[in-house]
């Protein structure tokens, strides 16, 4: 009798969590389980049962996604960041007509895509429908007589000038690309999304400064609330895609909410001129929680800004509090082998850790 090959099944955490959840086994032991695969992993028995580490709950970097992706940033640029006067010189009839038909197309090609299981490319599509709902709209204001008075009514402009005016395109985008997105459930959708967040951001700070000029630390601090808002918005859409039995809503929505959150609260928060040694040591310290909570949720969108945060710090007091001091140097070198020590010690508990951390984290 031929001896039965072994059947590889991709497992993640969550999945033997899910388990747990499902009754099919109880929380000892799923953590007891995965300790054990882990462990098995890490000491090299690749004979015992282990989840695969090839496992992705989205596509594979490789030369075919790049190619979607590549192809459907600059389409999406082609209908926002590049649109010409020359395109607009059609008038705002031809405009609207150009931007539906765009519209339909790509919903149709989208589910076109999606029946065949070619969930980038359908994303690729059903994300430049959401970036023509702006278009559409401004088309449809400027018709009826609707749009605003004063400012730039080129709708080129909607991409590289704040407004206040641009705030009822960007409701509609939100409203439209949610719907789009309830229908689709493809989390490259998100990305525009989070984009439209972020121009709300700078156009509602305007809209509020029209009585009391442009005020740049305003303008800071709307951006330092937004972006702590959609960190947020970005934590609750992990949480239920990670919790969710459903295989599609899986999928990580969150990355670009992430992203632009970070980017926003992060901005502001360097932009604020602490006046004392105190509030600059408290921005590193901001920056350090950046890091480490990054690494805790799995999040590398944090670590970044985090990292360029301390070592900002870092810089100011080796050329302006320390800068005649010799033994700077060696305590900042001792400083950096501890982060390295620490880095190995984690690795070598990363499993425990996160066990514990568990019981804390929503995510």
């Amino acid at each position: 009798m031929p001896k039965p090959s072994a059947t590889r099944i991709a497992l993640t955490q969550h999945d033997v969590q899910a388990a747990a959840r499902q009754g099919l086994i109880t929380v000892q032991q799923a953590d007891a389980l995965w300790q054990h695969w882990s462990e098995a992993m890490d000491a090299g028995e690749t004979t015992q049962p282990m989840p695969l580490a090839a496992h992705h709950d989205g596509p594979v970097f490789g030369l075919v996604n790049v190619l979607y992706y590549f192809g459907g940033m600059v389409a999406v640029g082609a209908m926002s960041l590049f649109m010409t006067l020359g395109f607009e010189q059609m008038g705002v009839p031809g405009l609207l007509l150009i931007g539906l038909g765009y519209l339909v197309a790509c919903l149709k090609v989208a589910d076109y895509f999606k029946a065949r299981g070619l969930d980038v490319a359908a994303g690729n599509l059903a994300t430049l429908a959401v970036v023509l709902v702006p278009l559409v709209v401004w088309c449809v204001q400027s018709l009826l007589g609707l749009w605003p008075p004063g400012g730039d009514t080129r709708f080129s402009a909607y991409h590289t000038h704040i407004n206040w005016r641009w705030l009822t395109l960007e409701f509609a985008t939100l409203a439209a690309g949610a719907v789009m997105l309830w229908r689709y459930k493809l989390p490259y959708m998100v990305m525009p999304l989070a984009v439209t967040v972020w121009y709300m951001s700078m156009d509602l700070a305007h809209g509020l400064m029209q009585y009391e000029g442009f005020d740049w630390q305003f303008t800071r601090d709307v951006s330092l609330v937004f972006g702590i808002a959609t960190c947020a918005l970005a934590m609750w859409v992990d949480v239920r895609s990670r919790r969710s039995s459903d295989v599609h809503a899986r999928q990580d929505f969150a990355f670009w909410l992430y992203l632009f959150g970070a980017i926003m609260f992060w901005g502001g928060l360097s932009l604020r001129d602490s006046s004392n040694e105190w509030g600059k040591l408290g921005y590193c310290l901001i920056n350090l929680v950046l890091i480490f909570g990054g690494a805790v949720i799995g999040r590398r969108v944090f670590t970044v800004p985090g990292a360029l945060g301390v070592a900002g710090y870092l810089g100011y007091l080796s050329h302006r509090v320390f800068q005649d001091s010799l033994l700077f140097p060696f305590a900042l070198t001792l400083l950096g082998l501890g982060f390295v020590w620490l880095g190995v010690w984690w690795q070598r508990n990363e499993h425990h850790i996160h066990a514990r951390l568990r019981k804390y984290s929503p995510i």
